[in-house]
């Protein structure tokens, strides 16, 4: 790869890239070539073309096999800066604590902010600088700035005083409350101000403005968690798209308190956790409403209003007949108290599930009678949601001899009522009693 005029190609970088291109996956030769020129590429494109050149699916091990090396290692800036966005904007759209990669972006800041110290505590300049302020760009959440510039323009540019390596803090905190398995020991870089780093200095001796040295610390039993983790994870996005296998449900099974405290899961990853795999989703779901606020990217209610729009389908309903008959105990943080999970998605969740069900399959019907469907979701749409309501009615989930609970469903019903099911539902609703002879079908 061409480097910059100031730094010069890494030979050991080169031999990296040469064992690449010869492993014979087209996708990671395809990768390798985007880093081989994304020099000259804006950050935020090189980003774009890795989205489009590797799956979703397979980005994550991708990044694990061949971004996280380059980043660590000793490799030209014009590689490692793309490399940091990348690992960045792969979850952008989420907090940067809940970035898989965050402790190795931060260890990344750390040491070389550290090497890049030592050497203007020596009269000279560091070529690191540059990535210093990258990576501390990317873990302040503002990566986005950086994404219209080039690692070539970036590693030309020199920087003002004020964004030396010296004056760039960062709060470890932030990174350590956030890092369940403490895959990054704690180190002395604080939120302070500088004058406290002088008089941390005066102390011992040291430069003032400099830290003393930072510790990172992994032992083998952290680095055998921080591997269970990146597995649960790539199996969390696979769970998106495909069934997951008995041997990954076994695997991933142990670690959803680890991927939920803090969590890892959005609400916009729960419909197709739960068109592929409901009984996962369940387990996410009841993890994520037992857990602390402080440990939830968003607020329970964002996670209960995802299953309100979940489509009327088979794994939709089996999802919500069991939260409704799950009486474990789980806070009530608007009253301070303690509910049950039942009581909440009931109160929280059935009305408007029912709700939007109903709007889903008139959509339906008009795609259906205007040509632009041929399949039969409408008819088992309508056959699935009359037998659920049933089910729910004969557990006394809802009451027939409410009009809150059954005015919406019986006109549904009765709109419908050319199926059996929706049929015999209008007859119970109609009565304003629950037959216990009627079985659903």
């Amino acid at each position: 790869m061409a480097g910059s005029r100031f730094f010069p190609k890494s030979s050991t970088s080169s031999q990296t890239f040469t064992t690449q291109k010869g492993s014979g996956d087209p996708t990671r030769a395809s990768v390798v070539h985007l880093l081989a020129r994304a020099h000259s590429l804006p950050c935020s494109a090189a980003s774009q073309a890795f989205m489009q050149l590797v799956q979703p699916t397979a980005r994550f091990q991708l990044a694990l096999d061949l971004l996280l090396p380059l980043l660590t290692s000793s490799a030209d800036l014009a590689q490692r800066i793309p490399v940091s966005f990348i690992l960045y904007s792969m979850y952008a759209p989420y907090p940067i604590s809940l970035n898989p990669f965050k402790s190795v972006l931060y260890a990344t800041f750390v040491k070389e902010r550290e090497l890049a110290i030592e050497i203007s505590a020596q009269g000279g300049f560091s070529e690191r600088e540059q990535l210093v302020w990258v990576l501390w760009k990317i873990l302040k959440e503002d990566g986005n700035d950086i994404g219209p510039y080039s690692p070539s323009t970036l590693t030309k540019s020199p920087l003002p005083p004020e964004l030396r390596a010296s004056c760039l803090f960062l709060d470890e905190e932030t990174f350590m409350e956030n890092d369940p398995d403490h895959s990054v020991a704690k180190s002395t870089i604080t939120a302070g101000e500088p004058k406290q780093f002088a008089e941390q200095g005066a102390s011992k001796n040291l430069l003032p403005l400099l830290p003393p040295a930072t510790e990172t610390k992994i032992t083998r039993e952290a680095d055998r968690e921080n591997e269970r983790i990146a597995q649960a994870m790539k199996l969390v996005l696979a769970a998106r798209d495909r069934a997951l296998t008995l041997t990954e449900q076994r695997t991933l099974t142990p670690l959803i308190p680890r991927l939920t405290s803090p969590t890892m899961i959005t609400s916009v990853d729960l419909p197709p956790i739960v068109s592929y795999n409901p009984n996962l989703a369940y387990q996410l779901v009841i993890a994520l409403l037992m857990a602390l606020p402080n440990n939830l990217a968003q607020d329970i209610s964002v996670y209960l209003d995802a299953l309100t729009l979940l489509p009327p389908t088979l794994p939709s309903f089996d999802l919500l007949g069991r939260l409704l008959r799950d009486t474990s105990a789980i806070p009530d943080y608007s009253t301070g108290g303690k509910t049950t999970i039942a009581d909440i998605v009931r109160s929280e969740v059935l009305g408007r599930f029912i709700h939007e069900s109903i709007k889903w399959l008139d959509n339906a019907e008009r795609d259906e009678h205007e040509g632009l469907v041929s399949d039969d979701r409408f008819a088992k749409g309508v056959q699935n949601l009359c037998r659920f309501y049933s089910a729910l009615l004969k557990l006394s989930i809802v009451d027939a001899a409410s009009d809150a609970d059954s005015t919406e469903m019986s006109h549904f019903a009765l709109r419908h009522s050319r199926f059996e099911e929706a049929n015999a539902l209008y007859c119970i609703l109609a009565s304003g009693r629950f037959d216990p002879f009627y079985t659903p079908l």
